[in-house]
């Protein structure tokens, strides 16, 4: 195996198993912040050695094994090796590999890695430091990575990590997964986090493209992820429905030149039906759990409603309204109310969603909200009030910081000074 192939292979690697190192490191010397360092030691010692030594049966073990020998180092160079070792049980003595240390990291790692989760999304940080930290940690993501990913300088991410890091420190957060009293707020950040993520890769909200399908899928293997280490959280599942049944759509959401393609308008035998099945799998999961559904749950509903329709005429537009119904009166939102509308329209009229997209308008919160005037100029247009419908894309499109969505909402506001009805 050349340099190259092994270099490729370490970065695959690590893409895979940052999360599990650095939360095993982490269990050890119980500082976040420490852990990840210890992690980069590690990861750089892999590029010296594994293209020399070839790679190792068993790599995420051995990159475990490496920065516990730096933190042992290090600790004894601080003379707290013997505590330590005292506290936590640990012999790391044997330069080798053995099977009963693979098992140990084996029994131990998904308790490390859940508390890894619930530290590196601790509310006490901002949404976007809980990003950063997250896509860094359990993503494997490097720095430029991510600063490219949000389209923000990589000092900026940096910083944020850096921040982030020295936060958890100060608040003294503990390395624990939290108690019954907490689980809920605390979960409910976990899936905050990750659905941020998504969205930013799902409809991008600045930049040159529509979407960033790398942010999308490192999401939706953090929600697989957390499936496997929280299997009887509804909520849980519920999110991971959502994902996978709005990934299995990202092929035809954008045409050959990267232009966006509107969900009414795509060809859906270009969805990805494995994705299809295994969101409505994981639906079927959070609605088998006792009690009412959570939010992310009801939007996977609604999303399994699209999912299910094999033209756009099939679809069940009436369940969706009630659907956002439902969820506005479980997490009261004038975006949610905006998407009622939408459906609404559908279900029942362009007029009808036109009167209750219009009593949005003073609401604070969508005051440089661009999809209201979009919402606004599309139920216009279908009225056949173009003048309104125009002045309302062009709104929209001065909005926006995302150029392939300016793009179109100029063209249909285009098409509505033409006295036509918009083509895209």
């Amino acid at each position: 195996m050349g340099d190259e192939q092994v270099h490729r292979t370490i970065e695959t690697v690590w893409r895979i198993e940052a999360g599990r190192v650095i939360a095993a490191l982490a269990g050890l010397v119980r500082d976040v912040g420490w852990a990840e360092e210890l992690a980069q030691d590690a990861l750089v010692a892999a590029l010296e050695q594994w293209p020399r030594d070839g790679v190792p049966a068993n790599p995420g073990a051995w990159l475990t094994t490496i920065g516990k020998r730096r933190a042992i180092d290090a600790l004894r160079r601080r003379s707290l090796l013997e505590r330590r070792v005292a506290e936590l049980g640990h012999d790391l003595g044997d330069e080798q590999f053995t099977p009963d240390f693979d098992a140990a990291f084996e029994e131990r790692i998904d308790d490390d890695l859940l508390r890894l989760v619930f530290t590196a999304c601790h509310p006490v940080l901002s949404p976007q430091a809980r990003a950063a930290l997250t896509l860094r940690m359990l993503g494997g993501l490097k720095t430029e990575e991510i600063a490219r990913a949000f389209l923000v300088p990589e000092t900026t991410v940096a910083q944020r990590i850096t921040r982030a890091k020295k936060a958890l420190a100060d608040a003294k957060v503990p390395f624990e997964v939290p108690g019954v009293a907490e689980r809920g707020e605390r979960l409910a950040s976990v899936l905050e986090v990750i659905y941020l993520i998504f969205n930013e890769g799902y409809s991008a909200t600045a930049g040159d493209n529509w979407m960033r399908p790398a942010l999308c899928a490192d999401a939706l293997r953090l929600a697989r992820v957390l499936q496997g280490l929280m299997p009887d959280e509804p909520e849980v599942h519920g999110l991971a429905a959502l994902l996978e049944i709005q990934a299995s759509r990202t092929a035809a959401r954008v045409d050959p030149t990267g232009e966006p393609v509107l969900l009414m308008e795509q060809d859906r035998g270009r969805w990805n039906l494995m994705l299809i099945r295994r969101g409505l799998a994981a639906l079927d999961r959070a609605r088998a759990a006792d009690g009412p559904p959570g939010p992310f749950t009801l939007q996977a509903e609604i999303a399994a409603c699209h999912a299910r329709a094999r033209t756009p005429q099939e679809t069940d537009w009436a369940r969706i309204a009630a659907g956002y119904a439902e969820l506005a009166r479980v997490v009261p939102s004038p975006v949610v109310e905006l998407n009622r509308a939408v459906a609404v329209s559908f279900a029942d009229g362009p007029a009808a969603g036109l009167d209750l997209a219009r009593a949005l308008a003073d609401e604070p919160a969508l005051a440089g909200y661009h999809l209201l005037p979009s919402v606004l100029g599309d139920l216009l247009a279908k009225l056949g009030r173009y003048d309104e419908a125009r002045f309302e894309f062009a709104r929209a499109a001065q909005l926006t910081s995302n150029e392939r969505e300016r793009a179109l909402l100029l063209a249909r506001a285009a098409d509505c000074a033409r006295g036509v009805a918009p083509t895209r």
